[in-house]
């Protein structure tokens, strides 16, 4: 049997035009329902419709075509800068979790920052150069690379003469051995605005709690969402006039993980008496449903790639052994 050639694996992203274009099909009919969305917003608010705010819906669709045609052109530019005689696949990043990665020697990205810590879950070991496609556009946190930069340093990976920098991950492990990692947080709760129902376990206490859910965070992901609940949580000591500070943000090595509590409810059958706290890499937090129905696990955002956690099932969240390895500029 001939043996298949390991090669590069180019993630993408769907640009915000090409999501109207796929529930509207034409421009024309995209471009007619965004203004259509602006007279009715007047509307609603009891303004007059002018044409400086249909003027406004047309420079809106102008920013959506000229990031679309930015990004096109930069997908088409790489087909050609990464052509090292090895086999390139462009995947959508809809198609990760079912993506054979076990074929590639490098991933890269092209997109939002949010797209590389999509990726990392799925990857494994594998080196991921990360290329900003609009820094006008995009901060690129996590995206060291311009365009122009992406060959050279895609063949610093193939020579074997690149340097990463190691990201934690979390990881939910379910008693059936369904698992789930996440580049920044983990959430563990309710799929719908209701409130969840668990029993909360860590550091030999236990205690059913009833909340918004349950965020775990690692230190790439806590500057983000997880940031919220501390940003909230010293609002409100402040107003209260206890003058609490906000932790500090952990480095994306760290091997500890932090957790959170949502919006906890005291009431006869639940408490709060562990509502935050941070996991070392020998310990765990074990969450066990009290939900019939609803009930969800998922990672990073993406709401539709989850884990059912309904009663009976029983999670256990620590500190992943894989790690993300994102290839970084040398110095």
């Amino acid at each position: 049997m001939r043996e298949v050639q390991s090669g590069i694996a180019v993630v993408t992203r769907k640009t915000r035009l090409k999501g109207l274009l796929s529930r509207w099909a034409t421009r024309g009919q995209a471009k007619f329902m965004l203004a259509q969305a602006v007279v009715h917003e007047r509307a609603r608010q009891g303004q007059s419709v002018t044409q400086t705010s249909l003027n406004d819906a047309d420079e809106q669709f102008d920013e959506l075509e000229s990031e679309d045609s930015t990004y096109q052109r930069v997908v088409e530019s790489l087909e050609h800068e990464l052509d090292f005689g090895l086999p390139v696949q462009f995947i959508d990043r809809d198609y990760l979790p079912t993506f054979d990665f076990g074929r590639c020697q490098i991933v890269v990205v092209v997109g939002q920052d949010g797209l590389v810590a999509n990726t990392a879950k799925y990857v494994g070991s594998l080196p991921i150069v990360a290329v900003n496609p609009d820094p006008r556009r995009i901060d690129g946190v996590l995206l060291p690379f311009q365009v122009s930069q992406a060959r050279r340093a895609v063949g610093t990976v193939l020579d074997g003469k690149y340097r990463t920098r190691e990201v934690t991950l979390a990881e939910a492990i379910l008693a059936d051995g369904q698992r789930l990692l996440a580049f920044n947080d983990l959430f563990i709760g309710c799929a719908s605005h209701v409130s969840a129902r668990y029993e909360l376990r860590v550091g030999g206490n236990s205690e059913q709690q009833s909340s918004s859910g349950v965020i775990v965070s690692t230190g790439a992901g806590s500057t983000g969402w997880f940031s919220s609940v501390f940003n909230m949580a010293c609002g409100i000591s402040n107003w209260l006039g206890s003058g609490a500070s906000k932790p500090q943000p952990q480095a994306w090595e760290d091997r500890s993980l932090l957790w959170a509590v949502r919006e906890p409810f005291v009431s006869k059958s639940s408490g709060a008496e562990h509502i935050a706290g941070q996991l070392l890499e020998n310990q765990e937090l074990v969450i066990e449903s009290r939900m019939p129905a609803g009930g969800v696990i998922f990672s990073d955002g993406v709401e539709n790639d989850f884990l059912e956690f309904n009663s009976g099932s029983i999670v256990r969240i620590c500190v992943a052994q894989q790690q993300a390895r994102l290839v970084w500029k040398h110095n």
